[in-house]
C-alpha cells in the first residue's frame, strides 16, 4: 500500500473552496472510482482522458484488486475506446468531409490556394497508401515525422524507466532512514 503521505495533495484539495479545473478533475476522479468501482475504471478507461493516470493511482491507494483493474482496464480501452476512435476516423475521413477539409484549407486567405494542391496530394498519397496496405511499391520510406515521434517515444519510455527506478531508489532511502531512526 502507498503511504498516505503521497496523497496529501488530494486531502488539500478537499479542503479548499475555491478549485481550478485541474484540482476539480482530480476530485472527479477521485470520487468516480471510489463510488463505481469496475465501472467508473471502465469508463475512465473507455475515453480518451489524461487524468486515466489519476484513476490508477486512486485505484492503487484503494486496494482495488488488479484483476477489477486490469479487466475494468482491457475492456474499457481495446474493446470501447479502440471502437469509439475507429468510427471517429471512419467518420472523418469520409469522402464528403475531405471534400469540405479541402475546400476549407483552399479558402484560408494568403496561403489557401498555395496549400491546396500539396494538400491534395498528401492525402491522396496517403489513400493509396491506406488501401494498398501500407505498401507503395519498393522499400518504405520513413518520413522526418515519423522518425521525431520514434525518437521522442524512445525518450519518453528512457524517461519513465528512469523515474521508476528513481521513485524505488527514493522509497529504499526513506526505508532506511525510517529504519535507522527506530534503532
Amino acid at each position: 500500500r502507498l503511504d498516505d503521505e503521497d496523497f496529501n495533495e488530494l486531502d488539500e484539495i478537499k479542503e479548499k473552496e475555491d478549485l481550478n479545473l485541474w484540482s476539480r478533475a482530480k476530485l472527479l476522479m477521485h470520487d468516480l472510482v471510489q463510488r463505481a468501482g469496475f465501472v467508473g475504471i471502465l469508463l475512465c478507461a473507455s475515453i480518451p482522458n489524461p487524468l486515466f493516470d489519476l484513476a490508477g493511482l486512486t485505484c492503487g491507494h484503494f486496494l482495488v484488486p488488479f484483476t477489477t483493474f486490469f479487466g475494468a482496464t482491457l475492456i474499457g480501452k481495446a474493446i470501447v475506446k479502440m471502437h469509439i476512435q475507429m468510427l471517429f476516423v471512419i467518420f472523418i475521413f469520409t469522402k464528403h468531409h475531405l471534400e469540405a477539409l479541402e475546400n476549407l484549407v483552399a479558402s484560408i486567405p494568403e496561403i489557401g490556394p498555395a496549400l491546396h494542391a500539396p494538400f491534395v496530394e498528401y492525402m491522396e498519397k496517403q489513400k493509396l497508401k491506406l488501401h494498398s496496405g501500407g505498401k507503395q511499391g519498393g522499400a518504405p520510406t520513413d518520413s522526418m515525422i515519423s522518425k521525431c515521434f520514434e525518437v521522442f517515444l524512445v525518450l519518453m519510455i528512457g524517461y519513465f524507466v528512469l523515474s521508476i527506478v528513481n521513485s524505488m531508489a527514493q522509497q529504499y532511502h526513506k526505508d532506511v532512514v525510517e529504519k535507522k531512526k527506530a534503532e
